[in-house]
């Protein structure tokens, strides 16, 4: 088979579906529709044409869209695939909507609702927009059980098109389990973007708090880019010593591996690779009581989960966690890591998701 699939960040799909794309390319021609923003070079040494495809994640120009609309109409007809696949809501809409005109069979990945159903008039727009462009489509993954729901319930699509997965899964091998560091110094870690959605508000309000109360005793890393919004603030907590910023990271395994807790207190999710790569690692888990965060932690056992946007709540559990002896967070992060290997292994997903994609040979 000719496979096409179109995303919206190269980085992001190198990141955590290059061994899905291994495992197509074992049988198939497969072709990759992605904006280059990193990692290009890696996914064209393993083997597969990239098409570099200009996507303005964030506007809702209609002019945009529609030119975005035209150039998958055209690299459908150039490439004339077999089967396509989507990840992201604009690939989701535009190629789908495509691929449905010109009837070649595609399949969708939902990786989160996003900041679009959290506004009512631009959520009922995409439900309607979202609810055209799937209606044909084979099969439509979704990484947490309550995404699925909130489009079957809005009758996007139909309990016979839906399938849910632990989001991409983790690699165990890439992310082997590492025993915590006993140095006295409780650890906290945050990774993502700088992001009002991730939850960094709360995340600082907090860390203030417990810094001031334990001082040296506790460390609170971050990594990842900041929104210009958040600069100043950056800025201060870094000169009042409350936060170690590192900024963007490629490798983040030896942050997870000086940590004692990943804490990701975001208010929407798909399903969160940080708690999936922080837990595999050994680390504790403290997050949000949202879907994509809490199916990776078991509460009061391999971490705690608190209500989103909940500062105070936030505080509360990070200053308990700051009191365990050492051996029961390690306790924590092993407990962690076998929740992982039960039910997140990159391996099962991949192969639960080559069986809905109809694309093996046996």
């Amino acid at each position: 088979m000719r496979i096409l699939i179109a995303t919206n960040h190269s980085y992001m799909f190198y990141r955590f579906r290059k061994e899905l794309v291994e495992t197509l390319m074992q049988e198939h021609e497969v072709i990759l529709s992605t904006p280059f923003v990193g990692h290009e070079d890696n996914l064209k040494a393993m083997g597969l044409r990239c098409i570099n495809t200009e996507i303005d994640r964030r506007s809702i120009n209609p002019f945009k869209d529609m030119k975005l609309l035209k150039t998958y109409r055209k690299m459908l007809d150039d490439i004339q695939p077999d089967l396509v696949i989507t990840y992201s809501i604009k690939p989701n809409i535009y190629m789908d909507s495509a691929c449905k005109a010109k009837g070649i069979p595609y399949v969708t990945n939902v990786q989160g609702l996003g900041t679009a159903f959290e506004k009512p008039v631009l959520s009922n727009v995409v439900s309607v927009m979202y609810r055209s462009a799937l209606r044909k489509a084979r099969t439509v993954f979704f990484e947490n059980e309550e995404n699925a729901q909130f489009f079957l319930h809005k009758n996007i699509i139909s309990a016979q098109q839906m399938k849910v997965l632990p989001g991409a899964g983790i690699n165990l091998d890439e992310y082997p389990y590492v025993p915590m560091r006993d140095d006295g110094v409780c650890s906290f870690l945050f990774v993502g973007r700088i992001m009002k959605e991730k939850g960094v508000d709360e995340f600082f309000t907090a860390a203030k708090t417990v810094k001031a109360e334990f001082g040296e005793k506790v460390a609170f890393d971050v990594v990842g880019f900041y929104e210009d919004a958040y600069k100043e603030t950056v800025d201060h907590l870094v000169a009042d010593r409350v936060i170690n910023f590192h900024g963007f990271q490629t490798d983040v395994h030896p942050f997870y591996e000086a940590a004692d807790c990943v804490v990701l207190p975001s208010y929407h999710e798909g399903m969160s690779n940080v708690l999936l790569e922080g837990a595999a690692t050994g680390r504790a888990l403290i997050t949000s009581d949202i879907p994509g965060c809490r199916e990776a932690v078991e509460d009061g056992v391999s971490g705690y989960i608190c209500p989103a946007k909940d500062a105070d709540t936030l505080y509360d559990t990070m200053q308990c966690f700051v009191e365990f002896p050492e051996s029961w967070r390690a306790e924590m992060g092993r407990r962690g890591r076998e929740r992982m290997e039960k039910r997140f292994s990159k391996d099962a997903v991949i192969a639960e998701t080559m069986k809905w994609l109809g694309t093996t040979n046996g």
